[in-house]
This record gives C-alpha cells, structure tokens and sequence, in this order.
C-alpha cells in the first residue's frame, strides 16, 4: 500500500535529521500544525500528514472495517513510518492522535525515540468503579453521538467553538468548523464512535518511550485531571500544564506549544 500517496504525506527539514511525524486530531488535518511544525524543520526531519478522510486524501480510500477502531489509525501511522524507513522518531499526537500514537509506539517501539501527547484522553467516559474520571458521563456521549449522526453540519457549528475555547477569537473556533465541515459525515461519525466509545487505558503502561503530556489549564475535552491520569500510567512520563485554554493549543497557544515542545525533544535527541 502506498502510504505517502494515500495520507497525502508532506516531508520537509534536513533529509538526514531525526525525524518528527506530526499526527491531527479528529476532522482536522495537517494544517493544524503549520504554527508549530516549521519551528522544528531547520533541524529534524519534519513529516506531515492527513488521515484518510481528511485534508488532501482520497476518501475512496476509506475503509468502514479498517477504521471502525483506533487501531486502523495506527497501522496507517505506522506504514507511512515503515514506507519512510523512519527511526528514532520523535512522535506529537494532538488529541485522539495521542492514542493512535500510543497503539503505535507500543507496536513497534523500536522505531520511536519519544512521544508527545498533546491533550491526551485514554478514556472520555467516567468509570465510578475505577474512580477514573474522564470528563464525560455515557449519556453525555452517547448525545454527542446522537447529534452529530442527525446533523453533522449543525453539531460542527455547534461543537468546534466549544472545542477550541478562547471566545475571544471567534476565527479560531470558525476555522474549526470548517475543517469539520470538509469531512464525509460518514467518515466523521465513525471516527467519533472509535474516538469517544475507546478506552486505551491499558495500553499507557505499555509506551516505552518518554512522552511529554501536554495540557492547556481550561480544556472541556481532556481536563488536567486526565492529564494527570495519563502521566502517572506511562512507564516515562512528564506533564507540562500549559496557561492555555481550549483542545488546540497548536492553534491558540503556538508559541507556548513549541516552547514546550521543544524543551522535551531537544534535550533528549539521539542525532545533535
């Protein structure tokens, strides 16, 4: 399977620099990152790339079977890795793509260096027997879902302002909605179900690289606490609580993103 091709893959920095795959949420694409990945590619290998469904790709390319979990979001992560040849990656994953990022570091550690969880949720959903708290109850998911499979256009409207926070800059929210928007509602709605019915709760212990969890302060999406939940499983991880509000601090907090960012990956690069 060509990979690059169908994850409408972009590769720019030094050809033989450590490389450093940056990985979308759920309904954005690579565009996400385009206030913080250029920071990094005068000195890694900077890989950017769209899911299937979204930014550039090919919906037809979409398979219901394939992508009805977070594991199928993961292998494809990991093809364009292996089709790459990619080593010692440094690994950001922006929301759901934290998880994706952790399915994939745990399937095949020897090919990554670090990771960064940006807003990470292993599990949206509370869970009263394990005194876990997701931010979610299930009926809150359960009418998330509903809402978005009866009009995914109006729950764009609705949701991605929520989502970004910072109301102050109505652009940042718009912007949002409009990368909803460009996706299949079919493709959108699956990916929700994997996204916000998951629970990668057992998978954290099995990521044996350092990873930096990354959080803004105000987040409706992923609170600190699940931050905190997550940073306390990983065999080597660090929390960075960032003064930010939102789900996107790529896009409404960038410099405080790339500063954290960077602190974590420069320290600790196999290839100066």
């Amino acid at each position: 399977m060509d990979f690059l091709t169908k994850l409408n893959v972009v590769v720019t920095g030094p050809a033989d620099a450590q490389p450093m795959v940056f990985a979308h949420g759920f309904g954005c694409d690579q565009q996400m990152w385009r206030h913080v990945a250029p920071s990094f590619a005068d000195r890694y290998r900077v890989v950017l790339f769209d899911y299937v469904g979204c930014g550039g790709t090919d919906s037809g390319t979409w398979d219901p079977e394939r992508y009805a979990s977070l594991d199928g979001y993961a292998a494809d992560l990991l093809g364009l890795v292996r089709e790459l040849d990619l080593h010692d990656v440094v690994l950001v994953g922006h929301s759901v793509s934290s998880m994706i990022g952790a399915l994939a570091v745990a399937e095949a550690p020897e090919r990554f260096d670090r990771l960064v969880m940006v807003g990470p949720s292993p599990r949206y959903i509370d869970d009263e027997a394990a005194a876990y708290v997701g931010g979610f109850t299930e009926d809150d998911i359960d009418e998330l879902l509903g809402a978005l499979s009866s009009n995914y256009l109006g729950w764009s409207a609705a949701m991605a302002p929520a989502i970004m926070g910072n109301a102050d800059r109505p652009e940042l929210g718009e912007e949002l909605t409009e990368s909803f928007c460009r996706m299949d509602p079919a493709i959108a709605q699956q990916w929700a179900r994997a996204t916000f019915l998951s629970d990668n709760r057992r998978d954290l212990p099995r990521v044996s690289v350092p990873t930096l969890v990354l959080q803004s302060r105000n987040d409706v999406i992923a609170p600190v606490v699940v931050g905190e939940y997550v940073r306390d499983r990983l065999p080597e991880g660090e929390l960075v609580v960032l003064d930010a509000t939102g789900h996107c601090p790529n896009l409404s907090a960038p410099a405080e993103t790339i500063e954290a960012i960077a602190e974590f990956v420069d320290g600790g690069r196999r290839h100066p």
